[in-house]
């Protein structure tokens, strides 16, 4: 073959890798200096690795409507020195309840149910046990934590002899309220656990059959699961809890637990920026409508002033507070979501600018490492904003 035919085909088959890349991605209006970003968010990354006794994090950093850049760092398997890729499984914990939020609210947009009606008025195998009827649990109040529905969590070891009950099951039995709805925020994982019921009992198909359908498919999240399959497990990221003695970090025992569509689900950081991609483009997500823009709209917006500040003590001024499951606040003019998760040996965060249409999703096998993974999303969504330059 002729030298110069052969090094133009050559410099095609590198650019079409490039462009195949989700971790070389760029956007194409180059308004955005993403290698400036990036270099001054590594030693941040890096900082809090270090602080916050984390073994690895995987990144991903969106702008519009594409991934920009993804990179792991540290070492999903610390005894076999595993370095962490932007494909490593983590469990992505309560970051999945707006997930649920949004295939309920499919079903709201297909006219099964209006967000202030009562909950009970669609059950029928079992009620809200101590329900008071003149102040009764709406959907809105579920997907705010204002129900007065419990906390709750039922760890199961995922290789011990017990396992979850059916939704039904454990529904029939635990559903009862331990105050009044709009009394005061309890962050509540059996609401969540009703939420999976209800997207079942009123779309007719079973809970995890609809999630994949509806949410998973369309949104191209093939590492993200209830169950990891068999590709998914051999990516596995190990959950490592924090000796208090030493400081040490140590293996944690793997959990399913009774609430688990409150979020015991596994997933990737770029499977979570797909996720984010939808949110930041009016529930769109590469021309298909997973979610109609005014509602997602509503779940962008905060729903009751009397609960503003801080969510969780956790994120957020005092112009935050709970939308539909998402956390939602104002800083520096700009609109933000964003949520965290958490089980035992595993800490997840996704911030999402709506206004600059900018995105931060990280995943962890660290332990309780909310502060450092909110510090570090803060950080690289500001030096998105500062590298990007109008057009």
């Amino acid at each position: 073959m002729n030298p110069r035919i052969l090094r133009r085909v050559l410099v095609l088959v590198i650019l079409f890798a490039l462009a195949a890349s989700p971790s070389v991605s760029r956007i194409k209006a180059q308004t955005l200096d993403i290698d400036a970003a990036v270099s001054e968010l590594e030693p941040d990354i890096e900082r809090a690795l270090i602080e916050g006794k984390i073994s690895s994090a995987t990144i991903a950093l969106v702008a519009g409507d594409r991934v920009v850049w993804t990179k792991g760092y540290g070492h999903s398997n610390i005894w076999a020195r595993t370095p962490a890729v932007p494909s490593t499984v983590y469990l992505i914990g309560s970051t999945f309840k707006a997930m649920s939020t949004v295939a309920l609210l499919q079903l709201m947009e297909q006219g099964k149910f209006k967000l202030d009606d009562r909950v009970s008025d669609y059950l029928d195998e079992f009620k809200i046990q101590n329900e008071d009827p003149s102040n009764p649990v709406t959907f809105r109040h579920l997907l705010t934590h204002t129900s007065g529905l419990p906390a709750d969590f039922g760890p199961h070891p995922v290789w011990g002899d017990t396992v979850p009950p059916s939704l039904e099951e454990y529904l029939k039995t635990s559903l009862k309220v331990s105050g009044p709805p709009m009394n005061k925020v309890v962050y509540s994982n059996m609401a969540y656990t009703l939420i999976g019921y209800l997207v079942q009992k009123l779309s007719g198909v079973p809970y995890k059959k609809y999630i994949r359908e509806h949410i998973f498919t369309p949104l191209e999240m093939s590492s993200t699961d209830f169950e990891p399959n068999p590709g998914m497990e051999e990516r596995l990221a190990v959950p490592y809890t924090i000796e208090a003695s030493s400081g040490s970090l140590l293996p944690a025992v793997r959990l399913k637990a009774t609430v688990w569509p409150a979020g015991i689900v596994y997933g990737t950081a770029l499977d979570q920026a797909n996720w984010l991609i939808m949110n930041l483009n009016g529930g769109v997500f590469k021309g298909k409508r997973v979610i109609g823009e005014q509602t997602l709209e509503e779940m962008h917006t905060r729903q009751y002033d009397k609960f503003k500040g801080p969510v969780e003590g956790l994120w957020g001024n005092e112009t935050a507070g709970f939308g539909l499951t998402w956390w939602v606040a104002e800083r520096n003019g700009d609109r933000y979501f964003a949520h965290s998760g958490s089980v035992p040996g595993y800490t997840a965060f996704l911030l999402g600018n709506k206004d600059k249409k900018l995105g931060f999703a990280i995943l962890t096998n660290g332990h309780r490492a909310h502060p450092h993974l909110i510090k570090l999303a803060d950080r690289g969504i500001d030096l998105l904003k500062a590298h990007t330059k109008a057009p």
